[in-house]
């Protein structure tokens, strides 16, 4: 999934082991207590081979410059350069990645590879408890959470549409898969509660982007948990109707409709998705008229000239046979 790309603003070289951890240590002053939300996807530079990309696995990371795992050097000191919202195309060398020895578990990278990364910083998160996203307790992470969501519908209804999934984005990072492996019970419930809207949400900013095949992803990830929400349901509906996918559509929309039979918004729906198909149908029969031309009059059917022999001989036999009678009287 490719979420808010934008353009690439520069690009940086990260080769230089100890200049580059002068210019971390520089950063790290104003950036302290700071969580960096981010997406990106990394290859190696001489391979091209791809190993990590979390657009695709839908799940932005968090990341407190200073204390990153240290094959993830490079990307930090990049991403300490950055503001939020903007994206970044950096060639990291591989003592600021991998090493010398590589990692050959998940992700798979030889030895000594140097690396690309392209990244998008989506924002900060000033850590007002003095934690990180990984020391919260499950009611501190699902609160974080909340009040960037909350944050996101402000900006949504003005209008400020990348903005607000930023922060919709920002809210799911509290939500990750790994920990919404290990809920349970009120607490799985209470996060979903958070997570789902965000998801609609961001659907509802890319439809209106035109970003349909996005919007479908967002839907269906809250589909995977609750396969009936009407608002995801019609959602991805919408986003299917545009790219033409109607069957698709109106299978959304009347599995919507069955769980809100008086929605007017799904209603309106169906009926302009009856009226394409009418319209399409009415198209494809002109278009099969001019081909094919207007069909011929079916022809008389000929009499078997040998009925009309045998009509002609019956009756010179029975005048013949007439006459002969006459003849004998």
């Amino acid at each position: 999934m490719k979420m808010m790309r934008k353009r690439v603003h520069h690009r940086l070289i990260l080769k230089k082991k100890s200049y580059m951890r002068k210019l971390l240590r520089k950063s790290l002053k104003k950036d302290v207590e700071r969580s960096h939300q981010m997406h990106y996807r990394g290859w190696t530079k001489s391979t091209q081979h791809k190993f990590e990309d979390t657009w695709q696995e839908q799940r932005p990371i968090e990341m407190i410059l200073g204390k990153e795992k240290t094959e993830l050097a490079g990307l930090a000191i990049g991403v300490s350069s950055m503001k939020a919202g903007e994206s970044a195309l950096l060639e990291v060398g591989w003592e600021l990645g991998y090493g010398k020895e590589g990692n050959f578990s998940f992700p798979n990278v030889p030895p000594m590879a140097d690396l690309f990364y392209e990244v998008e910083l989506i924002g900060f998160d000033e850590t007002k408890e003095g934690k990180s996203r990984g020391d919260m307790t499950v009611e501190e992470r699902i609160g974080a959470g909340d009040r960037r969501k909350m944050e996101g519908n402000v900006l949504f209804k003005d209008e400020k549409l990348e903005e607000a999934m930023q922060q919709y984005e920002m809210a799911i990072a509290y939500m990750n898969d790994d920990f919404m492996f290990q809920l349970m019970g009120k607490y799985r419930d209470m996060a979903l509660a958070v997570k789902n809207p965000c998801h609609l949400n961001i659907a509802a900013c890319l439809i209106k982007l035109k970003r349909y095949d996005e919007a479908i992803a967002q839907c269906s990830i809250v589909l995977s948990e609750d396969e009936n929400n009407v608002k995801a349901l019609f959602r991805r509906g919408k986003a299917r109707a545009e790219l033409g996918q109607t069957d698709a559509a109106r299978e959304d929309f009347q599995k919507a409709r069955k769980y809100a039979p008086e929605d007017k918004a799904i209603i309106k729906e169906l009926r302009l998705l009856a009226e394409h198909d009418k319209a399409v149908y009415q198209k494809q029969k002109e278009i099969y008229k001019g081909i094919f031309g207007k069909a011929p009059e079916p022809k008389p059917k000929q009499k078997n000239w040998l009925i009309f022999v045998w009509h002609w001989l019956v009756a010179l036999f029975c005048r013949l046979l007439k006459l002969g009678k006459h003849k004998s009287e």
